[in-house]
């Protein structure tokens, strides 16, 4: 088992996918060799059972046995956060319950889109709180794009200053640099406790959230080792360097990022990556079409003569 989560994680914790097979059963082999993909790739945590996960396609049996696995063939050289948001709090706090014991690190819960005002949403995530206890570390995961509940920065930190096992927020705000400004100006005047700020939104902001002071990225890409590096240079002070490499890559980040069709291009790279055995998405999900086929190809050939012609000597995962 791994350590548990704290409000000085830092790094990269990458959002897994869920690989299936052709038949779209659950590929447990394929998890083996996603994880040692990502481990290969320098990320300092993984969270399993996100939304990029396909979390809410699986059942409950699957949820459980795709959670152990990870954990087991991660074997404690990483923390692992687990996304138990469930529209029915009492399955939410046994899964909870039930991937702590398995050997998570934290878990993570996004609020339910039937939340219309602030006081809501602080008193469910109370309920939350409560629930899980003390020693279950939480992630808060803000994104309202999905979930259609806005968190304004005052709630944020109530919760916070009420529940000490709140230990992170994944910021997906957008837009939100302003957003991410205000709650870490908070920290840092001494009003507020400092909390580990990790941001999603497949990458595409990562620069300028760091130099706002985001404490690393939680969130998917093809290749996440740009994630790692790029965030490695901005906590060295490189941040002109860190910059340089995410322009390499963008291209491809955007690409991938498109609403929709992202997670079918995702998969598809893993897959080419050898990371994965199939790129197959649950129903309802999208299917590649020949055209995005050769559109990803150019793309991917692309990236890979950009990577070969730099002089930033970045190393490739192969």
């Amino acid at each position: 088992m791994s350590r548990l989560i704290t409000a000085d994680e830092k790094g990269v914790c990458v959002i897994a996918a869920t690989p299936f097979q052709d038949d779209g059963k659950v590929d447990l082999n394929s998890i083996d060799r996603l994880v040692d993909f990502y481990l290969g790739c320098g990320v300092t945590g993984m969270t399993i059972l996100g939304m990029m996960g396909e979390a809410t396609k699986l059942s409950e049996e699957e949820s459980r046995t795709v959670t152990k696995r990870f954990i087991s063939r991660i074997g404690g050289k990483i923390p692992v956060i687990v996304g138990v948001s469930n529209p029915g709090t009492d399955l939410l706090l046994r899964f909870a319950m039930d991937s702590m014991e398995a050997g998570a690190a934290g878990v993570m819960v996004a609020p339910i889109s039937t939340l219309r005002t602030e006081e809501q949403t602080f008193k469910y995530f109370a309920s939350v709180c409560e629930g899980l206890g003390h020693s279950v570390p939480m992630v808060l995961q803000d994104f309202p794009l999905a979930t259609l509940v806005h968190i304004s920065v005052d709630t944020i930190n109530k919760l916070i200053d009420a529940f000490p096992q709140l230990v992170m927020l994944k910021h997906e705000d957008c837009p939100g640099f302003n957003k991410l400004t205000s709650l870490r100006r908070g920290s840092l005047d001494g009003k507020h406790r400092r909390i580990s700020i990790l941001v999603g939104n497949g990458g595409l902001y990562l620069p300028q959230e760091l130099a706002r002071g985001a404490d690393g990225a939680m969130t998917g890409f093809g290749y996440p080792e740009m994630l790692v590096e790029v965030t490695r240079r901005f906590a060295a002070g490189d941040a002109a360097g860190g910059e340089d490499v995410f322009d390499i890559y963008l291209p491809l980040l955007r690409h991938e990022a498109q609403p929709g069709i992202g997670l079918a291009l995702r998969k598809e790279i893993l897959r080419r990556r050898g990371a994965i055995k199939s790129s197959f998405v649950r129903a309802p999900g999208p299917r590649l079409s020949r055209d995005d086929l050769e559109e990803l190809e150019g793309l991917v050939q692309r990236l890979e003569r950009r990577l070969a012609e730099s002089p930033l000597h970045l190393e490739k995962i192969a």
